[in-house]
Protein backbone atom coordinates (compact mmCIF):
# COMPACT_ATOMS: atom_id res chain seq x y z
CA UNK A 1 0.00 0.00 0.00
CA UNK A 2 0.91 3.51 -0.55
CA UNK A 3 -0.13 6.55 1.09
CA UNK A 4 -1.71 9.20 -1.30
CA UNK A 5 -2.41 12.73 0.11
CA UNK A 6 -4.84 15.34 -1.47
CA UNK A 7 -3.81 19.14 -2.13
CA UNK A 8 -3.31 20.88 1.02
CA UNK A 9 -6.65 22.59 2.08
CA UNK A 10 -8.90 19.88 0.45
CA UNK A 11 -12.36 19.69 1.95
CA UNK A 12 -13.56 16.71 3.29
CA UNK A 13 -17.49 16.61 4.03
CA UNK A 14 -20.72 15.04 4.30
CA UNK A 15 -24.21 16.47 2.56
CA UNK A 16 -28.07 15.87 3.77
CA UNK A 17 -30.89 17.97 2.54
CA UNK A 18 -33.62 19.59 4.24
CA UNK A 19 -36.61 17.38 3.35
CA UNK A 20 -34.87 14.45 4.20
CA UNK A 21 -34.29 15.11 7.22
CA UNK A 22 -35.50 17.74 9.01
CA UNK A 23 -39.02 16.16 8.99
CA UNK A 24 -42.96 17.93 8.90
CA UNK A 25 -41.79 20.06 5.80
CA UNK A 26 -45.50 19.56 4.64
CA UNK A 27 -45.57 23.33 3.09
CA UNK A 28 -43.88 22.31 0.04
CA UNK A 29 -44.32 19.86 -2.94
CA UNK A 30 -42.97 16.93 -2.14
CA UNK A 31 -45.40 16.58 0.62
CA UNK A 32 -48.53 17.14 -1.27
CA UNK A 33 -46.72 14.85 -3.42
CA UNK A 34 -46.14 11.85 -1.34
CA UNK A 35 -49.74 12.16 0.28
CA UNK A 36 -51.76 12.36 -3.21
CA UNK A 37 -53.91 9.45 -3.55
CA UNK A 38 -52.42 6.36 -5.33
CA UNK A 39 -48.68 8.18 -5.38
CA UNK A 40 -45.80 6.59 -6.14
CA UNK A 41 -43.92 7.27 -3.26
CA UNK A 42 -43.01 4.43 -0.96
CA UNK A 43 -44.05 6.54 2.15
CA UNK A 44 -44.55 9.65 3.34
CA UNK A 45 -41.45 11.51 4.66
CA UNK A 46 -43.27 12.00 8.38
CA UNK A 47 -40.77 13.22 11.04
CA UNK A 48 -37.74 12.34 8.54
CA UNK A 49 -34.87 11.94 10.86
CA UNK A 50 -36.07 15.08 13.26
CA UNK A 51 -32.98 16.75 12.37
CA UNK A 52 -34.76 20.20 13.04
CA UNK A 53 -34.41 19.35 16.52
CA UNK A 54 -31.29 17.22 16.62
CA UNK A 55 -29.12 18.82 14.10
CA UNK A 56 -26.47 19.91 17.32
CA UNK A 57 -25.98 16.67 17.89
CA UNK A 58 -25.39 15.67 14.20
CA UNK A 59 -22.94 18.42 14.02
CA UNK A 60 -21.14 17.10 17.10
CA UNK A 61 -20.77 13.72 15.61
CA UNK A 62 -19.38 15.24 12.58
CA UNK A 63 -16.87 17.49 14.17
CA UNK A 64 -16.26 14.38 16.39
CA UNK A 65 -15.76 11.76 12.58
CA UNK A 66 -13.24 14.59 11.13
CA UNK A 67 -14.96 16.48 8.80
CA UNK A 68 -14.34 19.89 7.65
CA UNK A 69 -17.78 20.75 6.23
CA UNK A 70 -21.13 20.30 6.09
CA UNK A 71 -23.24 20.59 3.25
CA UNK A 72 -27.47 21.06 3.91
CA UNK A 73 -30.16 22.67 2.56
CA UNK A 74 -32.21 25.67 3.61
CA UNK A 75 -35.85 25.02 2.76
CA UNK A 76 -37.83 27.97 0.55
CA UNK A 77 -41.62 26.44 1.77
CA UNK A 78 -40.26 26.86 5.68
CA UNK A 79 -38.51 30.42 5.11
CA UNK A 80 -41.08 31.70 2.45
CA UNK A 81 -44.44 29.74 3.51
CA UNK A 82 -46.54 32.07 1.71
CA UNK A 83 -45.72 34.50 -1.43
CA UNK A 84 -43.34 37.32 0.16
CA UNK A 85 -44.08 36.57 4.03
CA UNK A 86 -40.58 35.53 5.49
CA UNK A 87 -40.24 33.59 8.42
CA UNK A 88 -37.95 35.53 10.75
CA UNK A 89 -38.17 32.37 12.78
CA UNK A 90 -36.85 30.20 10.23
CA UNK A 91 -34.03 32.06 9.36
CA UNK A 92 -32.68 32.46 12.41
CA UNK A 93 -32.86 28.29 12.83
CA UNK A 94 -30.76 28.54 9.74
CA UNK A 95 -28.73 31.08 11.07
CA UNK A 96 -28.32 28.82 14.39
CA UNK A 97 -27.39 25.57 12.68
CA UNK A 98 -24.66 27.76 10.33
CA UNK A 99 -23.69 29.11 14.06
CA UNK A 100 -23.65 25.84 15.46
CA UNK A 101 -21.08 24.30 12.81
CA UNK A 102 -18.96 27.38 13.16
CA UNK A 103 -18.39 26.88 16.78
CA UNK A 104 -17.41 23.03 16.49
CA UNK A 105 -14.60 24.05 13.20
CA UNK A 106 -17.52 23.09 10.62
CA UNK A 107 -17.32 25.43 7.57
CA UNK A 108 -21.48 25.57 6.58
CA UNK A 109 -21.59 25.48 2.69
CA UNK A 110 -25.67 26.37 2.46
CA UNK A 111 -27.78 24.95 -0.59
CA UNK A 112 -30.94 27.22 -1.01
CA UNK A 113 -33.49 24.86 -3.33
CA UNK A 114 -32.75 21.06 -3.07
CA UNK A 115 -35.47 19.59 -4.42
CA UNK A 116 -38.38 21.28 -2.86
CA UNK A 117 -40.57 24.32 -4.08
CA UNK A 118 -43.30 25.54 -1.65
CA UNK A 119 -46.81 25.26 -2.61
CA UNK A 120 -47.97 28.84 -3.35
CA UNK A 121 -45.18 28.71 -6.00
CA UNK A 122 -45.83 24.72 -7.40
CA UNK A 123 -49.51 26.04 -7.84
CA UNK A 124 -48.69 28.87 -9.95
CA UNK A 125 -46.70 26.40 -12.51
CA UNK A 126 -43.77 26.25 -10.70
CA UNK A 127 -40.77 25.26 -12.85
CA UNK A 128 -42.25 25.08 -15.59
CA UNK A 129 -43.28 29.36 -15.46
CA UNK A 130 -40.57 31.93 -16.09
CA UNK A 131 -42.15 33.54 -12.84
CA UNK A 132 -40.00 31.31 -10.99
CA UNK A 133 -36.82 32.94 -11.79
CA UNK A 134 -37.47 36.03 -9.73
CA UNK A 135 -39.90 34.56 -6.74
CA UNK A 136 -36.20 32.31 -6.79
CA UNK A 137 -34.16 35.48 -6.70
CA UNK A 138 -36.10 37.31 -3.84
CA UNK A 139 -35.58 34.27 -2.02
CA UNK A 140 -32.55 33.99 -2.33
CA UNK A 141 -31.96 37.86 -1.42
CA UNK A 142 -33.82 37.27 1.80
CA UNK A 143 -32.04 34.55 2.85
CA UNK A 144 -28.16 35.73 2.20
CA UNK A 145 -29.25 38.82 3.97
CA UNK A 146 -30.11 37.20 6.89
CA UNK A 147 -27.48 34.84 6.96
CA UNK A 148 -24.76 36.67 5.85
CA UNK A 149 -21.22 35.94 4.61
CA UNK A 150 -19.90 35.65 8.59
CA UNK A 151 -22.30 32.21 8.08
CA UNK A 152 -22.08 31.13 5.11
CA UNK A 153 -18.89 29.47 3.78
CA UNK A 154 -19.93 28.58 0.33
CA UNK A 155 -23.56 28.45 -1.10
CA UNK A 156 -24.97 26.54 -3.55
CA UNK A 157 -28.06 28.12 -5.57
CA UNK A 158 -29.84 24.59 -6.68
CA UNK A 159 -29.44 21.00 -6.52
CA UNK A 160 -29.65 19.05 -9.15
CA UNK A 161 -31.61 21.13 -11.36
CA UNK A 162 -31.54 18.62 -14.25
CA UNK A 163 -32.87 15.72 -12.20
CA UNK A 164 -35.96 18.13 -10.54
CA UNK A 165 -36.84 18.83 -14.68
CA UNK A 166 -36.65 15.41 -16.28
CA UNK A 167 -37.92 13.90 -13.25
CA UNK A 168 -40.44 15.89 -12.40
CA UNK A 169 -41.75 17.01 -16.18
CA UNK A 170 -40.60 14.50 -18.26
CA UNK A 171 -40.37 11.22 -16.67
CA UNK A 172 -43.57 11.97 -13.89
CA UNK A 173 -41.70 10.65 -10.81
CA UNK A 174 -41.21 13.65 -9.10
CA UNK A 175 -43.69 16.44 -8.35
CA UNK A 176 -45.19 17.93 -10.17
CA UNK A 177 -45.50 14.64 -11.94
CA UNK A 178 -46.26 15.83 -15.27
CA UNK A 179 -44.68 13.86 -18.85
CA UNK A 180 -44.64 17.00 -20.88
CA UNK A 181 -41.93 17.65 -23.22
CA UNK A 182 -42.68 21.12 -23.84
CA UNK A 183 -42.64 21.86 -19.59
CA UNK A 184 -39.40 19.91 -19.51
CA UNK A 185 -37.66 22.29 -21.98
CA UNK A 186 -38.93 24.99 -19.91
CA UNK A 187 -37.77 23.68 -16.32
CA UNK A 188 -34.69 23.04 -18.05
CA UNK A 189 -34.24 26.85 -19.24
CA UNK A 190 -35.73 28.44 -16.22
CA UNK A 191 -33.53 26.33 -13.79
CA UNK A 192 -30.42 28.20 -15.51
CA UNK A 193 -31.94 31.36 -15.83
CA UNK A 194 -32.59 31.10 -12.07
CA UNK A 195 -29.23 30.17 -10.63
CA UNK A 196 -27.91 32.85 -12.73
CA UNK A 197 -30.42 35.19 -10.81
CA UNK A 198 -29.11 33.06 -7.10
CA UNK A 199 -25.42 33.81 -8.03
CA UNK A 200 -26.24 37.65 -8.47
CA UNK A 201 -29.05 37.83 -5.32
CA UNK A 202 -26.64 35.94 -3.21
CA UNK A 203 -23.45 37.95 -3.98
CA UNK A 204 -25.65 41.37 -3.38
CA UNK A 205 -25.94 40.48 0.26
CA UNK A 206 -23.20 38.15 0.89
CA UNK A 207 -19.73 37.72 -0.87
CA UNK A 208 -18.91 34.12 -0.78
CA UNK A 209 -18.21 31.36 -3.08
CA UNK A 210 -21.37 30.79 -5.26
CA UNK A 211 -22.18 27.80 -7.40
CA UNK A 212 -24.34 24.91 -8.73
CA UNK A 213 -24.31 21.27 -8.10
CA UNK A 214 -25.24 19.16 -10.90
CA UNK A 215 -26.17 15.27 -10.94
CA UNK A 216 -23.88 13.81 -13.60
CA UNK A 217 -23.11 10.34 -15.06
CA UNK A 218 -20.77 8.19 -17.19
CA UNK A 219 -22.44 8.12 -20.27
CA UNK A 220 -21.02 4.99 -22.28
CA UNK A 221 -22.27 4.59 -25.75
CA UNK A 222 -23.03 1.03 -26.28
CA UNK A 223 -23.29 -0.64 -30.23
CA UNK A 224 -23.18 3.27 -32.47
CA UNK A 225 -25.26 4.78 -29.18
CA UNK A 226 -22.22 7.90 -29.66
CA UNK A 227 -25.29 10.44 -30.93
CA UNK A 228 -27.73 9.55 -28.58
CA UNK A 229 -25.59 9.96 -25.75
CA UNK A 230 -24.36 12.98 -26.28
CA UNK A 231 -27.87 14.57 -27.53
CA UNK A 232 -28.99 12.82 -23.85
CA UNK A 233 -25.98 14.61 -22.03
CA UNK A 234 -26.47 17.62 -23.92
CA UNK A 235 -29.63 18.33 -22.35
CA UNK A 236 -29.27 16.57 -19.02
CA UNK A 237 -25.57 17.93 -18.59
CA UNK A 238 -23.87 20.61 -20.74
CA UNK A 239 -26.72 23.00 -20.97
CA UNK A 240 -26.85 23.74 -16.88
CA UNK A 241 -22.64 23.14 -17.39
CA UNK A 242 -22.62 26.29 -19.70
CA UNK A 243 -24.81 28.03 -17.18
CA UNK A 244 -22.41 28.13 -14.74
CA UNK A 245 -19.21 29.52 -16.31
CA UNK A 246 -17.53 32.23 -14.61
CA UNK A 247 -18.87 30.96 -11.29
CA UNK A 248 -16.61 30.47 -7.99
CA UNK A 249 -17.30 26.75 -8.03
CA UNK A 250 -19.10 24.09 -9.62
CA UNK A 251 -20.32 21.09 -7.74
CA UNK A 252 -19.89 17.54 -9.06
CA UNK A 253 -23.11 15.21 -7.98
CA UNK A 254 -21.91 11.34 -9.39
CA UNK A 255 -23.19 8.07 -8.28
CA UNK A 256 -22.98 5.54 -11.77
CA UNK A 257 -22.82 5.49 -15.39
CA UNK A 258 -25.19 5.56 -18.05
CA UNK A 259 -25.52 2.73 -21.33
CA UNK A 260 -26.99 4.28 -24.11
CA UNK A 261 -27.90 2.85 -27.86
CA UNK A 262 -29.17 4.16 -30.72
CA UNK A 263 -32.41 4.14 -29.53
CA UNK A 264 -31.76 5.11 -25.74
CA UNK A 265 -30.80 3.87 -22.21
CA UNK A 266 -29.86 0.15 -22.40
CA UNK A 267 -29.67 -2.29 -19.55
CA UNK A 268 -26.83 -2.46 -17.42
CA UNK A 269 -23.39 -4.58 -18.61
CA UNK A 270 -23.94 -8.38 -17.62
CA UNK A 271 -21.72 -8.95 -14.89
CA UNK A 272 -21.70 -5.75 -13.17
CA UNK A 273 -22.99 -5.82 -10.12
CA UNK A 274 -26.56 -4.42 -9.58
CA UNK A 275 -26.78 -1.45 -6.70
CA UNK A 276 -30.86 -1.49 -4.51
CA UNK A 277 -31.89 1.60 -6.38
CA UNK A 278 -31.47 -0.52 -9.45
CA UNK A 279 -27.98 1.27 -11.22
CA UNK A 280 -24.40 -0.50 -11.35
CA UNK A 281 -22.19 -0.51 -9.46
CA UNK A 282 -19.85 2.04 -11.16
CA UNK A 283 -17.55 4.18 -8.96
CA UNK A 284 -15.43 5.02 -12.13
CA UNK A 285 -18.14 7.15 -12.79
CA UNK A 286 -16.43 10.28 -10.53
CA UNK A 287 -13.36 10.04 -12.03
CA UNK A 288 -14.84 10.42 -15.95
CA UNK A 289 -17.82 13.23 -14.82
CA UNK A 290 -14.80 15.41 -13.28
CA UNK A 291 -13.37 15.22 -15.96
CA UNK A 292 -16.51 16.04 -18.68
CA UNK A 293 -17.48 18.89 -16.35
CA UNK A 294 -14.09 20.46 -16.21
CA UNK A 295 -13.33 19.88 -20.32
CA UNK A 296 -17.18 21.53 -20.60
CA UNK A 297 -15.91 24.45 -18.45
CA UNK A 298 -12.60 24.82 -20.31
CA UNK A 299 -10.89 24.38 -17.45
CA UNK A 300 -11.44 27.68 -15.38
CA UNK A 301 -14.04 26.62 -12.94
CA UNK A 302 -12.88 25.10 -9.71
CA UNK A 303 -14.61 21.50 -9.29
CA UNK A 304 -16.07 20.15 -5.93
CA UNK A 305 -17.48 16.91 -5.35
CA UNK A 306 -20.12 18.17 -3.59
CA UNK A 307 -22.37 14.49 -3.78
CA UNK A 308 -20.89 11.04 -3.92
CA UNK A 309 -21.78 7.38 -2.38
CA UNK A 310 -23.66 4.62 -2.42
CA UNK A 311 -27.06 3.45 -1.64
CA UNK A 312 -26.40 -0.07 0.27
CA UNK A 313 -26.89 -2.25 3.26
CA UNK A 314 -23.37 -3.49 2.85
CA UNK A 315 -21.46 -1.14 4.81
CA UNK A 316 -17.72 -3.32 3.43
CA UNK A 317 -19.46 -2.41 -0.41
CA UNK A 318 -19.74 0.72 0.87
CA UNK A 319 -16.48 1.39 1.44
CA UNK A 320 -15.03 -0.26 -1.17
CA UNK A 321 -16.77 2.17 -3.13
CA UNK A 322 -15.56 5.55 -2.03
CA UNK A 323 -12.10 4.21 -1.80
CA UNK A 324 -12.15 3.53 -5.99
CA UNK A 325 -14.00 7.01 -6.23
CA UNK A 326 -11.29 8.78 -4.33
CA UNK A 327 -8.73 7.10 -6.09
CA UNK A 328 -10.56 8.40 -9.39
CA UNK A 329 -10.50 11.99 -8.00
CA UNK A 330 -6.62 11.43 -7.13
CA UNK A 331 -6.01 10.39 -11.12
CA UNK A 332 -8.40 13.52 -11.95
CA UNK A 333 -5.66 15.70 -9.59
CA UNK A 334 -3.12 14.39 -11.00
CA UNK A 335 -4.08 15.55 -14.46
CA UNK A 336 -4.40 19.43 -13.43
CA UNK A 337 -7.71 19.28 -12.79
CA UNK A 338 -9.00 21.69 -9.91
CA UNK A 339 -11.05 19.06 -7.60
CA UNK A 340 -10.86 21.15 -4.34
CA UNK A 341 -13.24 18.99 -2.07
CA UNK A 342 -15.03 15.77 -1.65
CA UNK A 343 -18.44 15.47 0.42
CA UNK A 344 -20.03 12.26 0.89
CA UNK A 345 -23.77 11.65 0.70
CA UNK A 346 -25.07 11.17 3.03
CA UNK A 347 -24.35 11.96 7.00
CA UNK A 348 -28.22 10.36 7.76
CA UNK A 349 -29.64 7.51 6.26
CA UNK A 350 -33.04 9.60 5.33
CA UNK A 351 -36.17 9.99 3.13
CA UNK A 352 -34.92 8.53 -0.30
CA UNK A 353 -37.43 10.48 -2.55
CA UNK A 354 -39.74 7.82 -4.26
CA UNK A 355 -37.43 4.67 -2.62
CA UNK A 356 -39.06 6.34 1.50
CA UNK A 357 -36.56 4.68 3.84
CA UNK A 358 -35.52 1.84 2.08
CA UNK A 359 -32.13 2.79 0.51
CA UNK A 360 -29.22 3.82 2.90
CA UNK A 361 -26.76 6.16 1.99
CA UNK A 362 -25.21 6.89 5.31
CA UNK A 363 -22.61 6.85 6.93
CA UNK A 364 -24.96 6.82 10.15
CA UNK A 365 -28.06 4.91 11.29
CA UNK A 366 -31.03 6.55 12.25
CA UNK A 367 -33.64 4.50 14.03
CA UNK A 368 -36.79 5.19 12.36
CA UNK A 369 -38.68 4.74 15.96
CA UNK A 370 -36.05 6.67 18.64
CA UNK A 371 -34.00 8.53 15.84
CA UNK A 372 -30.84 7.56 17.64
CA UNK A 373 -27.68 7.65 15.90
CA UNK A 374 -25.35 5.22 14.96
CA UNK A 375 -22.15 5.84 12.98
CA UNK A 376 -21.06 2.39 10.67
CA UNK A 377 -17.36 1.48 10.10
CA UNK A 378 -17.45 3.80 7.18
CA UNK A 379 -17.58 7.16 8.95
CA UNK A 380 -14.46 6.10 10.85
CA UNK A 381 -12.71 5.26 7.74
CA UNK A 382 -13.73 7.73 5.67
CA UNK A 383 -13.23 10.36 8.83
CA UNK A 384 -9.61 9.38 9.22
CA UNK A 385 -9.25 9.96 5.64
CA UNK A 386 -10.45 13.18 6.41
CA UNK A 387 -8.45 14.42 9.37
CA UNK A 388 -4.95 12.70 7.50
CA UNK A 389 -5.88 14.15 4.35
CA UNK A 390 -4.73 11.02 2.83
CA UNK A 391 -5.62 7.77 1.58
CA UNK A 392 -3.88 4.36 1.01
CA UNK A 393 -3.80 2.87 -2.13
CA UNK A 394 -2.96 -0.29 -3.55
Amino acid sequence: MTTRRFPDGFEWGTATAAHQVEGGNWNSDWWEFEHRPGSIVAEPSGDACDQWHRYPDDLRLLADLGFSTYRFSVEWARIEPEEGEFSTAALDHYARVCDTARDLGIQPVVTFHHFTTPRWAAVDGGWADSGIVDRFARYCERTARHLGADRIARACTINEPNIVASMGHMMGVFPPGHTDDAEWDAARANFCAAHRAGVDAIKSQADVPVGMTLSMAEYAAVDGGEEYAAAHQARMEDQFLDACRGDDFFGVQTYSRLRLGPQGMVGPEEGVELLPMGYEYWPWALEATLRHAWNRLDGQVPLLVTENGIGTGDDEQRRAYVQKALEGVLSAIDDGIDVRGYTYWSLLDNFEWIFGYRIHFGLVACDRTTFERTPKPTADWLGDIARTNAIDVA
